[in-house]
């Protein structure tokens, strides 16, 4: 966060240096190339072993799932499965398409599917997020174009992870080469193929000409795709400004402002939402987060709706749920509570504090001034905050441990559109649920095992009215985005922060 502070700053230097009286050229469309820029560098392209979106969105382009998801239109659709069935609550049969051929040459088959998935089960093989694929137990051949998936446990969001989050790699090749080999010579059946790679740095794509017929991802309109990665932003607008780049993402408001009327600006909302968890378990210390009204005083001292307006501005907006609204299941029916410093004093005065009260707040993965804020406006109804800024990781930990009664960051939920990928990680029991609500826990662990929707949606709305009833978290508001784009492109920007680069086009 702090380069981008820096790159906001040193951005409108840039802009003032460059002028905006010329118009940018054209980029990529004269030879068909779209170019990239990434601040930060993707990792080794083993979609298993990735975090960060960069390298993710690369590896998508390079590799298909069994399935793939429309979020369009929310429709789950054949990829590398033409079909796909439950034959009971923990078996999984799917039909795979034939004619499909890798990169390489190699012919899908079963054997493919096996290989890949039961390889990255092992826990030595050092799959980054367990949660993609704790569920399965085991990946079976059936036949040459048949395969089964037997759980080793209900999972309701395993569709959803089989759709393209799950690659399915070339067995003999994988066998061969191994994660690092896979990394460093990336093999899919995308509809891109890499042809050079300075890892780090720069990578090139063309367009898979034999990607299979069929494909959910098309064959896409634009032939090739150079990604660079240029850590400062600066030095991205003056390339966007002098038609040397197509595409840039993760433009602070201010700058996206100033460029808008030379390139376009396109702003869409994601699924990542920033809030402060606030400890309740009892095994935690004795807390003011502990007292429910403490709880309720901190929902309304804070102005989330100005510091939205003031430090996320585009498309975010204030949550009420633990969840953010494009999610399935995240009923917005809950109780909510409006800035009311008053009543906030008021509450915290029928806490037995009328002097208020002094609490830590650790801040991951966050601005600064957005943390000032939420403690300024605290101050301001007697909650005293000492502010301490961790690393991720740190924060993490400290937060399992039940080391501090607030901790303020954001989730993604790995970019799925299902509440399981949120409301399951914090009040599902695990590691990460601070607050220990049995009911909760029973209501978020039938919906996160059935797989009738309706019955997931019932409990999940459930479990998110006592959420917020309780005041177990304070929701602050869903993320967006601003991506500069040349004026010759057609880009859709997508709320699971996947660039789909397979759907854009030139003008």
């Amino acid at each position: 966060m702090a380069r981008l502070g820096l790159a906001s700053l040193m951005g409108g230097i840039a802009l003032a240096l460059l002028g905006l009286s010329a118009p940018p050229a054209r980029a990529g469309k004269a030879d068909d190339t779209l170019n990239v820029a990434f601040a930060l560098e993707p990792e080794a392209l083993d979609t298993y072993k990735i975090a960060g979106r960069e390298g993710l969105i690369l590896s998508r382009h390079i590799y298909d799932g069994l399935l793939y998801k429309d979020l369009d239109t929310g429709e789950i659709k054949p990829a590398l499965a033409k079909a796909w069935r439950f034959t009971d609550p923990m078996t999984m049969e799917f039909d795979l398409r034939e004619g499909v051929t890798f990169h390489n040459g190699a012919k899908f088959t079963a054997d493919d599917v096996v290989y890949t998935l039961n390889t990255v089960l092992d826990p030595n093989y050092g799959t980054r997020f367990r949660i993609a694929i704790d569920w399965i137990e085991r990946v079976e051949k059936v036949s040459e174009f048949q395969v089964r998936i037997k759980m080793a446990k209900p999972f309701a969001g395993a569709v959803e992870m089989l759709a393209d989050a799950l690659p399915i790699y070339p067995a003999a090749y994988f066998k061969e080469v191994g994660s690092a080999g896979m990394a460093a010579k990336p093999v899919g059946t995308g509809p891109y193929r890499l042809v050079e790679m300075t890892p780090g740095i720069r990578y090139a794509f063309e367009r898979f000409e034999a990607h299979y017929a069929g494909s959910p991802k098309g064959r896409p309109a634009i032939g090739k795709i150079v990604v660079r990665t240029i850590p400062e932003l600066n030095t991205q607008f003056a390339e966007l400004l002098a038609g040397k780049l197509d595409w840039s993402w993760r433009i602070p408001p201010d700058q996206a402002a100033r460029l808008a009327s030379r390139i376009q600006i396109v702003n869409g909302p994601i699924m990542r939402i920033a809030y402060v968890g606030l400890t309740v378990a009892a095994k935690a210390k004795d807390y003011p987060t502990r007292n429910l009204l403490v709880r309720r005083a901190i929902n309304h001292a804070v102005n989330r709706e100005a510091i939205v307006q003031a430090f996320a501005g585009g498309a975010s907006q204030v949550l009420n749920a633990a969840c953010n609204p494009k999610q399935f299941g995240c009923a917005q029916d809950v109780a909510t509570y409006a800035y009311d410093p008053a009543k906030a004093k008021a509450l915290l005065s029928e806490a037995g504090l009328p002097n208020g009260v002094d609490i830590e707040m650790v801040f991951a993965a966050m601005p600064r001034p957005v943390a000032e804020a939420v403690a300024s406006d605290l101050a301001k109804v007697g909650i005293r905050v000492t502010l301490n800024e961790q690393q991720y990781a740190a924060g993490v930990q400290k937060w399992r441990a039940g080391e501090l009664p607030a901790f303020f960051t954001n989730w993604g939920s790995y970019g799925t559109g299902d509440v399981a990928f949120i409301i399951s990680n914090f009040f599902g029991g695990g590691a990460d649920d601070l607050v220990q609500d049995k009911e909760v826990i029973d209501l978020v662990t039938v919906a996160d095992t059935a797989q009738d929707r309706a019955l997931r949606q019932e409990n999940y709305a459930k479990a998110l009215k006592k959420i917020a009833d309780q005041a177990y978290w304070l929701p602050m508001y869903d993320f967006n985005i601003n991506y500069g784009l040349s004026t010759a492109l057609n880009f859709k920007p997508h709320p699971d922060e996947f660039a789909r680069w397979w759907l854009s086009s030139w003008k």
